[in-house]
């Protein structure tokens, strides 16, 4: 299963779920932010791990670089960040 699948059944569980949207958006404050929205996700029964988050962010990112016509010299860091933008999703 893709990240982005993984990212988008736990997206739907959290809508139904104040308690889930809560926790995950509450992991922001923790010590290890990423690690514990990544405990959370598996809790929940969605096994989402800290390296898929990194590497399908950069993917996504060379993807979207590669994308452009000529390539695009200016990486946009805010793209490769998914586990923020799927918190400003919530």
């Amino acid at each position: 299963m893709d990240v982005f699948y993984k990212l988008t059944v736990l997206k739907e569980k959290a809508d139904c779920n104040a308690d889930l949207k809560e926790k995950l958006l509450s992991t922001k404050n923790s010590a290890d932010p990423m690690a514990e929205f990544c405990k959370t996700a598996r809790e929940y029964g969605v096994e989402i791990y800290i390296g898929e988050l990194f590497a399908a962010g950069l993917e996504y990112m060379d993807n979207t670089m590669k994308s452009t016509n000529g390539g695009n010299p200016s990486y946009y860091e805010d793209f490769a960040d998914l586990y923020e933008n799927f918190l400003l999703g919530l």
